[in-house]
């Protein structure tokens, strides 16, 4: 089987959260009904929209990877998702230095991981260390997270120092993501394919019992667990016995599956779905995710988005509302930014992005973008038309880039929707060879910017220096007062915006189809599903 070389944070990032207490939008995931106190036991059967990239989770990246991956691996610290406040996890305090490059975190005594080993400062140092050897093409989010490490000492056993050759305020919070969970030194010395076989170790509630590429994975209760996150809602042991994962990616069969009883929850549920599936008592469950908002992020070398004139006057052609209200549906929003607006210190750009097609139009009249007799604009022989690459890594991608396709075409632009397969938006992306990609990155903290549009690193704008923007990214880094990092942030958004980096969609959103007989899904920080709180009524 061949595998995915690189995991696409663009297409959806990884979580973390600032020390600040904000809220990260609502959560609507609960109980269905009173159903009185949970039940342990059972098998929750559950339909992926689509396949988890890979089992490791220092390399996953996608919704549905996440969704498996997560629950095997434990984080340093957790992320309240009602407050925006960093928990205990599996450090049950820490210390930051004043300069943001040393962070100290003291470990619970008595964790193992799934093979028996005992959980130490040395597993920290290990983990980290083997994803700086992944490197940024296998773990683009980890080692992002990890920028300029220096490497983590081993205090003593339960004590781990991380230390920086720069400030790297984000780094708190990068420790409760997914990416940064700490491993078993079995699974660190594999090598980046070696880890996506589905045997990966880690001391979460539950262990990989099988796991076929493209095709299924199934998760075993971790026995004896014990040590939970401080935002769990309950201690000891998962509920479920075992979490089934099945790949869907037909949005129809999903429903009818979910509707017939023959899985218990489902990705991706669409508004159309909605009265199927309450039909035969099941609900919606929906969050909305902080981070970067879907949108068209723009190779600035290639074709007329050379021109910064035509990046700008793509910003009001877009009708964000009737995306989210033709394709989408309620429980979405239109970006009104470059982060989405459950992000700290996001910043509401809203005017900036409200839709009008004669500003549309009269900006590319004044840079020489002249209609021509089907409509689509030229200059200089040059026909106003680029190409959008993605993939179905969410359900309505499709639907909405073709609504987007029809709005640009009314201001004379030519879009081309180049749909691939997510390997090979992957090594587009590597190779810089699009015009523009689709994608969003999942994330409660500011510093996504600098993972989604930083000079050094992925750079999918393939843009040269912009000195104000690569300012500020650094600037926030450096920078441990909550406000003063928060203004750091806000400046980054305009910046994105007042070069044309992105052309934002809509903010997404999980929505999870549920029976009525699956409780307590659950919505982390970071709007991904933890089952730890899961249980199954009438099983």
């Amino acid at each position: 089987m061949i595998r995915p070389r690189h995991r696409i944070a663009a297409l959806a990032g990884a979580l973390a959260a600032v020390t600040t207490l904000v809220a990260c939008g609502e959560n609507t995931a609960g109980s269905g009904g009173d159903a009185g106190p949970p039940r342990p036991g059972g098998t929750l059967r559950y339909g992926l929209s689509g396949a988890p990239t890979c089992s490791d989770p220092a390399q996953s990246g996608t919704n549905q990877t996440i969704y498996v991956a997560r629950q095997v691996v434990d984080s340093l610290t957790d992320q309240n998702p009602a407050t925006g406040e960093i928990t205990p996890w599996l450090a049950q305090r820490w210390e930051v230095s004043p300069d943001a490059k040393v962070f100290t975190f003291h470990l619970v005594d008595g964790v193992t991981f799934s093979d028996g080993t005992a959980l130490t400062a040395d597993s920290v140092r290990d983990t980290f260390d083997a994803i700086i050897r992944l490197g940024g093409v296998e773990a683009p989010l980890g080692v992002s997270y990890l920028a300029n490490y220096v490497g983590t000492t081993a205090v003593d056993k339960l004590t781990a120092r991380v230390e920086f050759s720069q400030p790297n305020a984000q780094f708190l919070q990068a420790s409760s993501t997914p990416q940064l969970g700490i491993l078993a030194a079995s699974t660190n010395a594999k090598s980046a394919d070696a880890r996506c076989a589905g045997d990966n170790i880690g001391s979460g509630p539950f262990t990989y019992a099988e796991y076929k590429q493209d095709i299924s994975a199934t998760l075993a209760k971790r026995v004896g667990y014990n040590w939970g996150s401080a935002v769990f809602g309950h201690k000891g042991e998962a509920y479920l016995d075992r979490i089934e994962f099945t790949v869907v990616p037909e949005s129809g069969v999903r429903t009818g599956s979910l509707s017939s009883g023959q899985l218990d929850a489902i990705s991706d549920a669409l508004p159309q779905d909605a009265p199927q599936i309450e039909a035969t008592g099941g609900r919606i469950l929906s969050t909305s995710n902080p981070g970067t908002p879907f949108g068209l992020q723009f190779n600035v070398t290639r074709g007329p988005l050379r021109d910064p004139a035509v990046r700008q006057a793509l910003l009001p052609a877009l009708d964000r509302q009737q995306l989210v209200d033709t394709v989408l549906g309620p429980q979405f929003k239109p970006a009104t930014s470059s982060l989405a607006s459950a992000t700290p210190a996001y910043l509401d750009q809203s005017a900036r992005l409200a839709y009008d097609p004669a500003k549309a139009k009269s900006l590319l009249d004044q840079a020489g973008w002249v209609p021509g007799a089907d409509g689509i604009r030229a200059k200089n022989g040059e026909r106003l038309s680029f190409a959008i690459t993605f993939s179905q890594v969410f359900a309505g991608n499709q639907a909405v880039l073709e609504l987007v396709q029809q709005q640009l075409r009314q201001v004379g632009v030519d879009l081309k929707l180049d749909l691939v397969s997510t390997p090979e938006a992957i090594a587009r992306q590597n190779g810089k060879d699009y015009d523009s990609v689709y994608g969003n990155s999942t994330r409660a903290d500011g510093d996504i910017l600098r993972t989604s549009y930083a000079l050094v690193g992925r750079n999918l704008n393939a843009r040269g220096p912009i000195p104000a923007l690569d300012q500020v990214l650094d600037q926030q880094l450096a920078t441990t007062d909550t406000a003063a990092r928060a203004a750091l942030i806000q400046q980054a958004q305009r910046e994105v915006l007042d070069n044309g980096l992105i052309l934002p969609t809509v903010e997404l959103s999980q929505a999870i189809g549920a029976a009525g007989h699956t409780q307590d899904l659950t919505f982390e920080a970071s709007a991904r599903l933890q089952f730890f709180d899961t249980w199954l009524s009438g099983h």
